[in-house]
């Protein structure tokens, strides 16, 4: 029996039918169309005969009187001791109403027509098990292209990641397979970020960890004053501030990751920009900094992860505050493209060396404190949202520019995005 749970099967299930109904169709139309010309033959030939008997013997035919038959040709079959006949009524007089009759033994005739027709369902039973044959042998090649992804990905794990090679596989399967070579290309960034995060974390609690030791240890080699103990104790007390911090980050990570599986809500990214915007200008004043907004359209639907969001603009304005110099401005501004909308934000810093991935954990740049975790979180968030982070020099010179650029998948976002943009 076919299970209701393969693809495979359903298909086969589903050619087999298809076939099979249209073999019958055309098998009994087949027939129907044979048995009406035969009989249109045997019409013909006995009127012919008929004919031929009235013009031979015209004066000494045998008539029939019946009233209750029409004055044309009128053709009548009947069974007779298993045999089958067939009678032509030919008009001779209409006042009298008159028939000559002319009846023929059309049994051979009718054992053909039944010998035609088991030999029809004999060929349908035979077609239709070549059609199963060719439908299970058709459905597992179409599922072969599967079958080879499937092997591919089951052969991968954490240490090798290997895009599929798309030239080979048929057209209809090239999206799944190019899908899947972005979530191998997501795999491989995420599990390297994960190794270079271990390590990194290791080595950065490792380092401030024995610088503390070692403190300690020299201090307790011989007496000493007060005031040494005292500031020793407060070294290693701003030490494991450093790394309480750290450690806040890394857990940062693991609430970062939760957040991921947050339910998608349906938010105005404009009027969420500009509430946030507010508590942004609050931070850029306190570190006497000048924080400006332009954000376009007026209004821009959409189903998106808050959380996430607001994660990704935090960093990028946190950033653009630690860089920028005092009295400086940073900017925040948004704007749509037939793809989506940009969401931008510039400071007024030294800029970045573009030639390192800035995304990689424990990158520390311009010599500002911090775990270097900031925008490696950031990345993993933007890649949970389906979008495109990015931080590049400006092109005058002045400093850096964030942006996230999120697609519009939602079909209906995108026409609700189309009309706000006016």
């Amino acid at each position: 029996m076919f299970s209701q749970k393969s693809i495979r099967n359903k298909f086969a299930l589903q050619l087999v039918l298809a076939s099979a109904s249209l073999i019958v169709i055309f098998s009994a139309i087949l027939y129907n169309y044979i048995k009406i010309s035969i009989y249109e033959d045997l019409n013909i030939e006995i009127q012919k005969d008929a004919q031929n008997i009235i013009d031979i013997n015209r004066n000494n035919l045998n008539l029939l009187v019946n009233k209750n038959l029409e004055h044309r040709i009128n053709f009548k079959q009947y069974k007779k001791k298993d045999e089958k006949y067939l009678s032509i009524y030919l008009p001779i007089d209409k006042k009298e109403s008159t028939f000559f009759v002319l009846t023929k033994n059309i049994s051979n005739t009718d054992k053909l027509l039944d010998e035609i027709l088991k030999s029809i369902i004999v060929i349908n039973f035979i077609t239709i098990f070549l059609v199963i044959f060719y439908a299970l042998l058709l459905s597992r090649m179409l599922i072969i292209p599967i079958h080879s992804l499937t092997t591919k990905l089951a052969a991968m794990d954490e240490n090798f990641f290997q895009s599929i090679n798309t030239n080979n596989i048929p057209d209809e399967f090239k999206p799944l397979a190019l899908s899947i070579n972005k979530l191998v290309d997501r795999i491989h960034t995420f599990v390297k970020y994960q190794k270079e995060l271990f390590i990194g974390t290791a080595h950065e609690l490792k380092t401030p960890l024995a610088v503390m030791k070692t403190k300690n240890e020299v201090t307790l080699l011989k007496k000493r004053d007060e005031d040494k103990y005292i500031d020793t104790l407060r070294q290693n007390n701003k030490t494991i501030d450093e790394m309480n911090k750290m450690i806040g980050s890394i857990l940062e990570i693991g609430r970062l990751e939760g957040a991921q599986f947050e339910q998608p809500v349906e938010i105005d990214l404009i009027a969420f920009l500009k509430e946030h915007a507010n508590n942004f200008k609050i931070l850029a004043h306190q570190d006497e900094k000048v924080f400006i907004t332009n954000f376009y359209p007026r209004s821009f639907p959409i189903m998106i992860q808050p959380t996430l969001l607001i994660h990704i603009f935090q960093n990028f304005v946190q950033n653009a505050i630690k860089f920028t110099h005092k009295g400086g401005t940073i900017m925040m501004k948004s704007y749509t493209d037939s793809n989506g909308i940009t969401i931008e934000v510039k400071d007024e810093g030294t800029g970045i060396d573009e030639s390192i991935d800035i995304f990689a954990p424990f990158k520390r740049y311009g010599g500002k404190e911090g775990a270097g975790l900031g925008l490696f979180l950031a990345k993993g968030a933007a890649d949970a949202l389906g979008a495109i982070i990015s931080v590049k020099n400006r092109t005058d010179g002045n400093g850096a520019v964030a942006s996230l650029h999120i697609p519009i998948s939602n079909k209906k976002m995108a026409k609700n995005a189309k009309k706000c943009d006016i």
